[in-house]
């Protein structure tokens, strides 16, 4: 009689578990449906065209690693590639520094910190937008509001977005400015470092800087880690800032000619799909090889508690 009931319990279990498989397969199921259907689909499909020659209008004719050869001798691209080499480079430490400085700032205990938080990690917000790459023209353009503060100290300014020299620069500047993303991350990991370590180093004489060298950095080194390749994979596919300052074009004389803008023109300005899915591939395998490099280096500059 025991064992029936035995064999009756195990079969009962063994229903309510395949009911609970599938009330998680039905609540996972639009999950699903956006990565085979919207993530894993189109880049199936990108990447079967990067293999052909296709023009929007007519079906794909397959023309094997034509696309990829191109490549080679596109004098274009290989502009694009130095401007977003350049931007990279240059604005993703900037960004981290000041970030990171900020952060420390206010972890002194700053009065309303609160405020000042959301007032500094507002830009990470909207400096992405439309509206604010047109603000940023203006304010760089001949007659805006950097030309107007040199004036007073008699300066004659420049159009910082019209001179092929400083266009870039532009954008670098926007990019630091949006610095409220890591920041706020920053602080978060500064939050988390135990008092006891500055305490102890204070017994034993450790100065400020000292104890920043000796405690912080090395105890925030999986944060800025963190940061910095979220920053740099963000960087790369920075578009409409590029966009909408150089009015699409990638000027003046393509200094501003980032990846992701050269890509958009030759898959919708000039209806080369094909050159453009291989383009859109080969941003995918650099950030992947970049990323790859963050990850072999941080064994000798990341260190965590265990």
């Amino acid at each position: 009689m025991s064992s029936i009931n035995e064999l009756r319990r195990l079969r009962g279990s063994q229903r309510g578990a395949r009911q609970q498989n599938k009330a998680a397969f039905f609540f996972l199921l639009p999950w699903f449906v956006g990565l085979f259907g919207i993530t894993l689909g189109p880049m199936l499909a990108s990447l079967y065209l990067s293999f052909t020659k296709y023009n929007l209008l007519q079906p794909p004719q397959f023309s094997g690693l034509d696309n990829w050869t191109r490549m080679l001798h596109d004098e274009r691209l290989h502009q694009s590639l130095q401007v977003t080499f350049t931007y990279v480079l240059v604005s993703v430490p900037l960004q981290l520094a000041l970030a990171l400085g900020l952060a420390l700032l206010m972890d002194k205990g700053v009065r309303g910190l609160a405020f000042y938080r959301s007032v500094f990690y507002l830009p990470s917000l909207i400096g992405g937008s439309v509206a604010i790459a047109v603000l940023w023209r203006t304010v760089f353009g001949t007659s805006g509001l950097v030309n107007k503060g040199l004036g007073l100290f008699g300066i004659h300014g420049q159009g910082w977005v019209s001179e092929p020299g400083t266009a870039l620069s532009t954008l670098i500047v926007l990019n630091v400015w949006t610095f409220g993303a890591p920041m706020v991350i920053f602080l978060a990991g500064l939050r988390q470092i135990p008092t006891s370590l500055y305490e102890a180093a204070s017994v034993d004489g450790a100065k400020r800087w000292r104890q920043f060298r000796s405690i912080t950095i090395p105890m925030l080194t999986p944060i800025i880690f963190f940061n910095l390749v979220l920053q740099i994979i963000h960087a790369f596919q920075t578009f409409t800032q590029a966009f909408v300052v150089s009015g699409g074009t990638g000027g003046p004389a393509d200094s501003t000619l980032f990846y992701s803008l050269y890509l958009y023109q030759r898959g919708f300005g000039h209806f080369d799909m094909g050159y453009a899915s291989a383009l859109a591939w080969l941003l995918l395998l650099i950030v992947a090889v970049f990323t790859a490099i963050n990850f072999w280096a941080s064994k000798y500059w990341v260190f965590y508690d265990d």
